[in-house]
């Protein structure tokens, strides 16, 4: 089996936005577009804009991202 391309991950990524911005309303549909579905990246925005510890955002996102098969 091989890894999905960097087009393949950011294309999921998009039909996946929906349902982030379902769960973490406050941030913005750029903002979202950017991370790229990134753990880190989304995990930084969630951890600024909900005030909550490093490891819980990484929790957050990683257990969003298991959810939405991304």
């Amino acid at each position: 089996m091989s890894l999905p391309s960097a087009d393949e991950i950011k294309g999921h990524w998009k039909q996946q936005m929906g349902a982030a911005k379902v769960a973490w309303g406050k941030l913005t549909d750029d903002e979202l577009l950017q991370s790229e579905g990134h753990v880190q990246k989304l995990a930084g925005l969630v951890q600024e804009r909900y005030a909550v510890s490093r490891d819980e955002a990484e929790k957050q996102v990683k257990q969003f991202l298991e959810k939405n098969g991304t």
